[in-house]
């Protein structure tokens, strides 16, 4: 192998690395986006959405001041949850019971992952999820 074929070869390995290293992180781009510590709510389930890329699980939950606040825990996808968890569309109805723990948005929004450091409890407080 000569010289300049040696340096194409390396051109387009290093090009190829450039173009594909952002492809890479964009799905979870989301460092900084949580907290470190867990935040737990207890509310009604309002939505369960069973969908690709993320279920989400939306939750109404009474604050302090006696205000209705709709929490958003994002979770895996559903073929993760059906394998692990033995979920379905049907796991969650509107009215149950659920408490939620996750880390909550830093900007302080009603929004948690359920990923890390996670966990969902039924109205008899059994743990029905626990985050990788």
């Amino acid at each position: 192998m000569n010289l300049q074929s040696c340096l194409r070869s390396v051109s387009i390995a290093v090009a190829g690395f450039v173009v594909a290293a952002p492809l890479s992180l964009a799905h979870h781009g989301d460092a900084g986006r949580y907290t470190e510590t867990v935040t737990t709510v207890t509310g009604t389930v309002v939505e369960f959405q069973f969908i690709n890329p993320h279920s989400l699980l939306t939750i109404a939950v009474v604050d302090e001041n006696g205000e209705t606040v709709e929490w958003h825990g994002e979770l895996g996808p559903p073929n993760s949850l059906e394998n692990r968890w033995g979920w379905d569309r049907n796991t969650f109805q509107v009215g149950d019971v659920i408490t939620m723990t996750g880390r909550a948005l830093r900007n302080g929004g009603p929004y948690m992952t359920l990923s890390e450091k996670s966990r969902l409890h039924d109205a008899e407080g059994n743990e029905i999820y626990v985050g990788n």
